[in-house]
């Protein structure tokens, strides 16, 4: 009811942290994690910060000093006989004594959040839906200044525990010769489970981290590697899952089948930098991939952007996969050659992109060439 009447929350806090500190700095403090988000939170005008106290007599409502951007979602209040009261905000920002209260609170509300992970494990799921994307957004700003004090409060999607779990949860159960940490994104958690080379990895037994928020592709680039073991994105080409042989089988049927995937790669000219074959698919006969810094999923949030913002709009540079096993490859080599070649380049590359989730530039065109051949 304190709570609820002092920083006017209609729900109860989440989680209360009290906090009575003696030493280099001498401090109390009781901190507030709300149950809801606040529904100016994801604004401008939402105002972060502590209410700062000397002996009992209030110094400043909002000290943002006391909290960094990542957890400032906190309310509460602190309490110290260190600051003067004649006090200014000037003096205040560079004040030793309150530098030292907030990385002790920001120590202290990191351990409380993980020690609700470990032992309220629904609580913290429902403070990750409410809040996970600021500890995400933490983790990225700042050249990934901060990525190490939140890498263990980070949660994603599992594919095979079918929830959500920790990174360290995640490395705990990988395989002795598991070489990266297998992430994948997309729109939703349903969609990422459908792509083409999930099956393969689900076939492998390799469990894969599903990211359905649009900043969690720039988090992990940002994280780049957790416990020694790098972040490995499901639509890259090298998975490191293919032997020696494997490779070489691969590099021999690109060479065999040269032709038919240069005329493929003319036909979709300046749509695709390149048109190879793969060793990622099992079922599927294509997919869609990029190279170089920028991927698939980092221009669709990068073009949303463009689009609310007014400005240029970034495109991935693509390459078309082909499964060497699919019938649909034999197809293809069968009508080398031939006007239809340019036909089914076209199809299979509509195809991949919508299996991506990315805009179709002509879906008319896609459909009256999908009717001509059942025609």
């Amino acid at each position: 009811k304190f709570y609820r009447d002092k920083f006017h929350d209609y729900a109860d806090p989440q989680k209360v942290i009290a906090v009575s500190a003696e030493g280099a700095v001498t401090y109390k403090a009781l901190l507030f994690i709300p149950g809801a988000t606040p529904f100016d939170y994801y604004t401008k005008e939402y105002e972060k910060g502590l209410q700062l106290y000397s002996n009992g007599v209030l110094i400043m409502d909002k000290c943002a000093d006391l909290l960094p951007d990542h957890f400032s979602f906190v309310h509460g209040m602190v309490d110290t006989a260190d600051l003067s009261l004649n006090i200014s905000r000037e003096m205040l920002q560079h004040d030793r004594h309150l530098k030292a209260i907030a990385q002790s609170l920001e120590k202290k509300i990191k351990s409380e959040l993980l020690k609700m992970q470990k032992d309220k494990r629904e609580d913290y799921e429902k403070f990750w839906a409410a809040f996970g994307r600021q500890i995400k957004y933490g983790a990225y700003v700042e050249y990934g200044a901060h990525k190490e004090l939140l890498q263990d409060l980070l949660m994603y999607h599992s594919s095979t525990e079918d929830k959500l779990v920790s990174l360290a949860e995640y490395a705990s159960r990988m395989k002795e010769d598991q070489k990266y940490i297998y992430y994948a994104c997309g729109e939703t958690i349903d969609k990422i489970k459908l792509l083409p080379v999930m099956e393969t990895l689900s076939d492998k037994g390799y469990e894969v981290l599903c990211m359905d928020d649009s900043i969690d592709e720039f988090c992990v680039k940002m994280l780049a590697k957790y416990n020694d073991k790098e972040f490995k994105s499901i639509a890259d080409a090298d998975l490191g899952l293919d032997s020696e042989d494997e490779k070489e089988e691969i590099k021999k049927l690109s060479e065999d089948n040269k032709d038919v995937l240069e005329a493929l790669g003319k036909a979709l000219e300046g749509k695709v930098k390149k048109v190879e074959l793969t060793s990622r698919l099992k079922s599927h006969p294509c997919c869609l991939r990029a190279e170089g810094p920028v991927t698939l999923e980092m221009e669709k949030v990068l073009n949303q952007q463009a689009a609310v913002n007014g400005g240029q709009s970034v495109h991935a540079e693509r390459v078309l996969e082909l499964n060497a096993e699919h019938p649909i490859f034999k197809k293809l080599c069968a009508a080398e050659g031939s006007d239809k070649i340019s036909t089914y380049a076209d199809i299979l590359y509509t195809q991949a992109l919508l299996i991506e989730g990315m805009p179709v530039d002509d879906p008319v065109a896609y459909a009256n060439a999908v009717c001509n051949l059942l025609s």
